[in-house]
């Protein structure tokens, strides 16, 4: 049975779920300056472990997550031909639209990523980023790839635009909150993010996952095994079957709970290195649906919150020390973001 632990232990409110996994419910944030601080605790310890955690309490209005949910299965629904009208730009690095076949698996390095680049993940995907809005050309530094300036491919259904762009204002106030959250649990001046991702450059990317009427390739997944790229990701999903799994240290796969309400958050490769490894970047991946269930689909929107593309990462101060030097040579956020999409989409 998940086991709780409230106020009254001093710690925050925290329900560990499989032992992995905990659910931390942030209504209490910026309540006391001790509310703070036993909320930063408890994600520093989720992030030391798992790397993943479940919130509640984060404050986003039900009607924006059911708006947006709405345009994602009106979107994916519509005919073939329709949604490949919208279909990425080749020259786009940030592949805004409707996704072409890719493996995100392909970003990973070594031989068991080589092997995974021919199975391309189960899945149709639609992305946009704030840099292809009207004015997001200010978000950019001189030297950056035109093409990442590249307009959102809008679909014409009503009300999607308008639901999308709430719901991506959305969470980058709940990415900034966490992330000033993040700043407490890793010792730091809550603001201390602040300048480094008031220009972020995150795609909030849709996935589908259709129905499986013909079992997939040996060894195909809906979304192979990977880590995510920027400093966190926020994932919105459905109760359909076949979904998020993550890998322990044992090298275990475990469900991660769908919670009714609730976001998935887990960190990327940038808060690793960020962190010196501190914090980690765990593997994970979307299962097929058992057989017996493969008629069904299913849908989750993460929202993969990237850094500015001119913050520079580099190892935090308080994640150094002698005898822990940094392990990683700086890298800038856009630099990094643009080389992993160029490997998992070509």
């Amino acid at each position: 049975m998940p086991q709780t632990r409230g106020e009254q232990e001093g710690t925050a409110p925290v329900t560990v779920v499989g032992g992995h996994v905990p659910v931390i419910d942030l209504s209490g944030a910026r309540s006391t300056e001790a509310s703070d601080r036993r909320l930063a605790d408890a994600i520093d310890g989720a992030c030391r472990t798992s790397g993943f955690l479940v919130i509640v309490g984060h404050g986003v209005p039900d009607d924006t997550i059911t708006s947006m949910y709405r345009a994602t299965r009106s979107f994916f629904a519509l005919p073939g031909e329709r949604k490949a009208a919208l279909l990425a730009d080749p020259a786009d690095p940030l592949m805004r639209g409707f996704g072409r076949d890719g493996s995100v698996a392909a970003s990973r390095e070594g031989a068991e990523a080589e092997r995974e680049r021919a199975l391309p993940d189960v899945a149709e995907t639609f992305t946009i980023n704030r840099l292809g809005e009207p004015d997001g050309s200010h978000l950019l530094p001189p030297d950056a790839d035109p093409a990442l300036r590249t307009p959102n491919p809008w679909p014409e259904l009503p009300g999607f635009t308008q639901a999308y762009r709430a719901y991506y204002r959305a969470m980058e106030q709940l990415a900034a909150e966490i992330m000033r959250l993040f700043a407490l649990a890793l010792g730091l001046p809550e603001d201390w993010f602040t300048d480094k991702i008031d220009r972020h450059m995150t795609n909030l990317t849709a996935n589908y996952y259709p129905p499986q009427p013909h079992p997939p390739a040996p060894g195909q997944l809906r979304k192979g095994v990977h880590s995510d790229w920027g400093s966190l990701t926020i994932l919105y999903q459905d109760e359909g079957p076949g979904g998020l799994q993550v890998q322990d240290k044992a090298g275990q796969w475990l469900d991660v709970p769908r919670i009714e309400g609730s976001f998935v958050v887990n960190i990327g490769d940038l808060m690793a290195i960020w962190t010196n490894d501190r914090w980690i970047s765990t593997v994970h991946r979307v299962v097929n649906p058992p057989r017996e269930l493969a008629w069904t689909e299913r849908y989750s929107v993460p929202f993969f919150h990237q850094p500015a593309y001119d913050a520079l990462i580099e190892c935090i101060p308080t994640c150094t020390g002698p005898g822990n030097p940094p392990r990683y040579s700086p890298v800038r956020s856009g630099d990094y973001i643009v080389d992993k999409f160029r490997k998992a989409y070509g």
